[in-house]
């Protein structure tokens, strides 16, 4: 992992979304250096279901050897801001850092996404991040190297990153644009950057996205908290210096010198599933966990289905809770289900008994690649060679019937 040097002693970072998460893991890596750090963030109580509060964040910050300066704040209200803003201040005499984290997250397409969750999206990601921003930038102005930097994606304008979640990406673009215009509105003055992870990170909202098990395809959020004190230790108008850049963690560390990713993995050796608005390419290499080729018939979708039926049990139901329909083209054209939200599961062919939560579109090969063990179903999202309608979490969860099927060397 990427070592302290004592470049943000005595720094001051305000952070949105740093009660847990990403946030949080950069709050803790300046306050090593003996950092200030306001926490800005919405929860002051324990939540029922997710780690750590205002507070928790401020006195981990304090243990590590930070400061801190818990404020209770929702980036949609411009008060709140206003206040942790000056608090912060008057605290520690102005500001060096933003960290534009807090964001919000709705997988589903047009149809499916209701304008309450539009309207947050769009007010925390977009709004919320301009407005810290514009409220932040008056005293950054002061700073002797100050920096905006924005987790968001690069502005990829392939079409698949948009077909099946065109609002979440609009949000999440928005705060990138934020990037591209304040760096050149204040070139020479403030670096203004965006980071954004290769791979998926550990955090209560992807436990709550992908499901049980979803953890060892990811990095720690340590990974993500390195590359921002990197960025960070770039003095402005140095050979190092940067703005205006779209970066990816895992890049910014092999620059700096680090070779060794796998110290950051939650499961090493594990493959890592990697993030949203990153073009990757598939591997077309059979994987090591295929199904034997004894198990091969002239209509593979029909000998799939009678293995799936063997691994369906009431806990896979109960960690699942949907239905599934998948509309196969190609050489074996016809739609199957799979129903995992009653009893100890059903699966066979033809539509569903209740109406599917999910619906997967894609050619009777490619199924047959995913549950042989060839492919992900994320990767082939990702790539645009799988269509998915409805509850994208459940696609994410698919995985784990999956893993089941591997584990019984099907």
């Amino acid at each position: 992992m990427l070592q302290n040097t004592g470049a943000l002693a005595g720094r001051t970072l305000f952070v949105t979304g740093a009660s847990r998460g990403i946030g949080r893991a950069i709050a803790l890596k300046a306050a090593r250096d003996g950092a200030n750090v306001v926490v800005a963030a919405k929860t002051a109580e324990a939540h029922p279901k997710l780690p750590g509060t205002i507070y928790t964040a401020a006195r981990e910050i304090e243990e590590a050897g930070g400061k801190a300066l818990a404020c209770v704040v929702d980036v949609r209200d411009e008060e709140q801001i206003r206040s942790a803003v000056e608090q912060a201040v008057a605290k520690f005499g102005g500001i060096d850092i933003l960290v534009n984290n807090a964001s919000a997250i709705n997988l589903t397409g047009t149809l499916g996404t209701s304008m309450k969750k539009v309207d947050l999206m769009l007010a925390v990601n977009l709004r919320g991040t301009y407005l810290t921003s514009k409220l932040c930038i008056p005293h950054l102005l002061k700073s002797s190297n100050p920096h905006i930097l924005n987790l968001s994606p690069p502005l990829n304008l392939n079409p698949i990153w948009f077909k099946n979640h065109t609002a979440y990406t609009m949000a999440k673009y928005g705060m990138s644009m934020c990037v591209l215009g304040m760096a050149e509105e204040f070139r020479g003055q403030i670096s203004v950057n965006a980071l954004w992870p290769k791979t998926a990170i550990q955090t209560a909202a992807m436990d709550m996205l992908g499901g049980e098990g979803i953890e060892r395809q990811c990095r720690k959020a340590d990974i993500m908290a390195d590359a921002a004190y990197s960025v960070f230790s770039r003095p402005l108008g140095g050979p190092a210096h940067t703005t205006g850049h779209f970066l990816i963690d895992e890049d910014i560390l092999r620059e700096a010198g680090l070779g060794d990713m796998e110290v950051y993995a939650v499961e090493p050796g594990h493959p890592l599933m990697p993030d949203f608005f990153l073009d990757v390419e598939t591997d077309d290499t059979p994987s090591s966990k295929a199904l034997p080729s004894s198990t091969k018939t002239s209509n593979p979708i029909e000998e799939t289905f009678a293995l799936i039926r063997t691994v369906l049990s009431q806990d896979l139901v109960q960690s699942t809770k949907g239905v599934y329909q998948f509309d196969l083209s190609g050489e074996h054209t016809g739609s199957w289900f799979v129903d995992l939200k009653q009893g100890a599961g059903l699966a066979g062919q033809g539509l569903p008994p209740s109406p599917p939560d999910v619906v997967m579109s894609m050619d009777s090969a490619l199924f047959s690649r995913m549950f042989r063990g060839e492919l992900k179903p994320t990767m082939a999202f990702m790539t645009g060679k799988l269509r998915i309608h409805g509850d994208m979490t459940l696609a994410i969860k698919l995985e784990k019937m999956m893993a089941a099927m591997s584990k019984s060397k099907l």
